[in-house]
């Protein structure tokens, strides 16, 4: 089959969620929504490209679990002509300006269809005039508090479209660097900008280019599949935008500024006011081009070909990308303190993952084998308790029947250990969703609030605060329920929590799912000045859902933290001695 450019899986999964969007808007059978919805998830989990199987003739599509002839033609299809007609045609039948409605955190669908059939609201602003007026509460299905949610979620969705998770970023700047290498001119090529910085979310691309070969190179980028054109074009620099609508900036330089121009465009703008600072303390500037020793009116080029040598000329060492916030970068680094932040190999193990059980889309068996194929030593199965009845949650004896499978399995394996957990919920009245006496039997007991999220501050501190003091918690998933473009944290006091999660020897999990990173880095280093462990877990629901994990470890490092400040780099035996700490608190 011919490839046409860089239909990567996260573009597909794209193009699957919003047909999954537009037939839902249009009341389509509910089975084939869920169809494209599974499709979306299982591309963008899936850890090979389509393009790599499609283009392997002793290979198919539809050997990947979940992917019937249907959408395997239709991922054919998207590959070898970059456009998909089905999907052409749903959009001519909805306005475009009708999805920016989806933005709203809680708004699906069909109570998109509803506002744009019995209101013809096609707009953000038309809608929040409709709320304003009190027309929208007047719909079957709708509510004052509805209204309020919706006015409140409409700043949200007027700023989500400008920023990109950096997951979704990532799939494009990879595209992008691939495309770009094929070019024979190109000597160095590195993607700068918040992307290298491993920001949550991504507004624009910059790539900075060594070559000799202007020209070509510039030609080779306005040639990438996913370009919807160029917006400008210079002696050295253009700019084109991609068909999502994500600008990518690139710049050829010469190789002796490369370093300058790389600390320059990768910023962060407070992290290069500060360097411009210490440099001119020293008789020096320092701009993208070069570091230069002033001489009155006159300037000489000392440094710039790299980065280490940028930062050598304020008597600093090279700093991290992921830690130039102008936060705590320059005195670590003055002090020599600068950390050795956490890298991907230093986890040994995963503690949040869903199985069939549950809303898992693969058996025990099969995610203990796809954790061992990824080397670690062990894992932590954590379906769901009861509480979660559209995942159909586990009782008090599906659970236990599990724990006996787990210890079946145990039994038989070698070098490696699965310990016996449960993802429990924090109910919106206070408790847990389990009786202590089945909590007792669990190795691993992560506790999260998936209801009540509307509460107060008050209330939802004290139900975490609450589920931290006992005795059988272990640690709190995505501790503030954000999720990244689509719903703000609930209202916690982050402070209160983490000092329960201190006073009682309990740890905090960095959830790596990109579209939660919950804790965030600010959080996660909050949490780290508490002394509290992070655990940085997949929370995946598949076999390939553990290549997640690297956007956490990336969240992690710009918290600056080290592999002494996750739980799960420990060896089994050294994280059992530090789960005993917080049982050996409970029982005092």
């Amino acid at each position: 089959m011919l490839i046409v450019g860089n239909m990567n899986n996260a573009r597909i999964a794209e193009v699957f969620d919003l047909i999954a969007d537009l037939l839902e808007f249009q009341d389509a059978n509910p089975f084939r929504v869920r169809a494209y919805r599974n499709g979306a998830r299982i591309i963008r989990d899936f850890s090979e490209p389509m393009q790599a199987i499609l283009a392997d003739p002793d290979r198919k599509l539809t050997d990947i679990p979940g992917v019937g002839k249907d959408l395997a033609e239709k991922i054919g299809t998207l590959c070898s002509t970059g456009g998909l007609p089905m999907l052409e045609e749903l959009q001519a039948q909805v306005p475009q300006s009708v999805l920016t409605l989806l933005r709203i955190p809680g708004m699906g669908p069909k109570k998109v269809a509803m506002l744009y059939k019995e209101l013809h609201v096609a707009t953000l602003d038309q809608l929040r005039d409709a709320c304003q007026q009190q027309k929208v509460r007047k719909l079957k299905g709708f509510a004052a508090k509805t209204e309020e949610a919706i006015l409140a979620g409409i700043a949200l969705a007027q700023t989500s479209g400008d920023r990109m998770c950096w997951a979704g970023a990532d799939s494009y700047a990879q595209s992008i660097r691939a495309h770009m290498l094929d070019c024979k001119g190109i000597e160095k090529i590195e993607v700068a900008g918040s992307y290298r910085r491993g920001k949550d979310t991504i507004g624009d691309l910059d790539l900075l280019v060594v070559s000799s070969k202007v020209e070509d190179v510039m030609d080779r980028f306005a040639d990438f599949t996913d370009s919807a054109g160029v917006i400008a074009r210079g002696p050295t620099k253009i700019t084109i935008r991609l068909v999502n609508g994500l600008q990518v900036d690139m710049r050829v330089v010469p190789a002796g500024c490369f370093g300058a121009a790389l600390v320059y465009f990768t910023g962060s703008k407070d992290h290069n006011i500060v360097l411009r600072g210490l440099a001119k303390d020293r008789g020096l500037k320092i701009n993208e081009y070069g570091v230069f020793r002033v001489h009155g009116s006159k300037e000489e080029f000392i440094a710039g070909r790299t980065e280490e040598e940028v930062y050598k000329s304020v008597d600093l060492p090279w700093i991290p990308p992921e830690l130039r916030e102008a936060r705590h970068e320059f005195e670590w680094a003055r002090s020599g303190k600068l950390p050795k932040l956490i890298e991907l190999d230093d986890l040994c193990g995963d503690l949040h993952m869903h199985t069939t059980a549950t809303d898992g889309k693969a058996t025990l068996e099969e995610m203990v084998a796809a954790a061992r194929a990824r080397g670690f030593e062990y894992i932590a199965i954590t379906d769901h308790s009861k509480r979660v009845t559209m995942a159909r949650g586990l009782d008090a004896a599906r659970l236990r029947q599990q724990w006996k499978e787990i210890d079946r399995l145990n039994r038989k394996l070698k070098d490696f250990r699965i310990l016996k957990g449960v993802e429990v919920d924090i109910l919106e009245k206070g408790g847990l969703d389990l009786q202590d006496d089945v909590l007792a039997e669990a190795d691993w007991v992560v506790a999260s609030v998936h209801y009540g999220q509307n509460q107060s501050r008050e209330q939802i501190t004290k139900r975490v605060v609450d589920a931290l003091e006992n005795p059988h918690v272990r640690a709190i998933a995505h501790p503030t329920g954000r999720l990244i473009n689509r719903r703000k944290p609930y209202e916690i006091d982050l402070d209160a929590a983490f000092k329960a999660a201190r006073d009682n020897n309990k740890m905090m999990e960095l959830n790596a799912n990109p579209a939660r990173l919950d804790l965030d880095d600010v959080a996660c280093a909050a949490a780290k000045s508490f002394g509290i462990p992070i655990v940085i877990s997949s929370d995946s629901h598949s076999a390939d859902g553990f290549h997640v994990l690297r956007y956490g470890v990336l969240q992690a490092r710009r918290a600056g933290l080290t592999k002494k400040d996750v739980a799960n780099t420990r060896s089994l035996e050294k994280l059992n001695e530090l789960i005993a700490k917080g049982r050996q608190k409970a029982a005092r």
